[in-house]
């Protein structure tokens, strides 16, 4: 469902960041959220985007495809990935989960896969791990130092899921401080979730909307938590005397919960 896509230049140096969507857009290296089948990246596509394990399918395949005529050549590498409270991604080492081969190269047109596979039992939460597919420069290109080649990363969700799925979420701690509003989305289930949207509402005394905003959401792993702040503007607080906020997580499941601002969203 998701797979991030990064993209960086050879000839200059180029550092990889990971962590909200806003930050890779920032940088021009973009973010892509793909339902498809197959997820394009520039040259080359990966089937699928997201890796389940669990106690019962201990490994599974990943193709890479070469989608140019020239030969692209590939660096594999696995993380553990967690999400902070304001939606950075947290990768680290590990080794609870193997794949082979690490490097390889493709002719053109040519599909390669990968195996992935777990080396720890699941647990009763969720593991998740990063699976990063990066694209190479060319070797033709290594003796052209000022030479610009547009390369591409990937990174693909694996989840060693546990033998009980149980959806579990709230939202807690709604506040408001010097202007802002804040609350947490907290996934205490046994698996992670991406909210289909998130809206914060900012109604006057006759209930009508004078703050409306939609800000963006992304995984809440298992045992994690997202944290919202979200500026009031001036223009409103005055007049605002109750939040509500809805996150749905399903088409048939959304929280909802309200803080009251009987004084004004300014007043506090």
């Amino acid at each position: 469902m998701a797979m991030a896509v990064m993209t960086h230049t050879t000839g200059t140096t180029a550092a990889h960041s990971w962590g909200k969507p806003a930050a890779c857009l920032a940088i021009a290296a973009g973010l892509a959220l793909s339902q498809a089948a197959a997820a394009a990246a520039a040259s080359f596509t990966v089937n699928p985007t997201q890796i389940f394990l669990s106690s019962t399918t201990r490994s599974a395949l990943v193709t890479i495809k070469n989608e140019t005529d020239k030969p692209v050549r590939f660096q594999l590498s696995l993380m553990a990935w967690t999400q902070d409270p304001d939606g950075q991604m947290q990768l680290s080492p590990t080794q609870d989960v193997v794949f082979f081969p690490s490097l390889l190269t493709l002719s053109g047109h040519e599909e390669r896969r990968v195996r992935v596979g777990a080396e720890v039992p699941a647990g009763p939460v969720e593991k998740t791990y990063r699976l990063f597919i990066e694209e190479l420069p060319p070797v033709e290109s290594a003796g052209a130092p000022n030479g610009v080649v547009m390369l591409t990363k990937v990174g693909i969700p694996v989840f060693l899921q546990p033998a009980k799925l149980t959806t579990r979420a709230t939202l807690q701690d709604l506040g408001l401080k010097a202007g802002r509003f804040s609350f947490r989305l907290v996934n205490s289930g046994t698996f992670y979730f991406i909210p289909k949207a998130v809206r914060v509402r900012g109604l006057d005394q006759a209930g009508e909307a004078v703050l409306d905003q939609r800000p963006a959401a992304w995984y809440v792993l298992a045992g994690g938590e997202r944290v919202f702040d979200l500026e009031v503007p001036a223009d409103a607080c005055a007049r605002i005397r109750s939040f509500l906020v809805e996150a749905q997580l399903t088409d048939s499941t959304t929280l909802k919960e309200t803080l009251q601002a009987p004084d004004g969203a300014c007043a506090k």
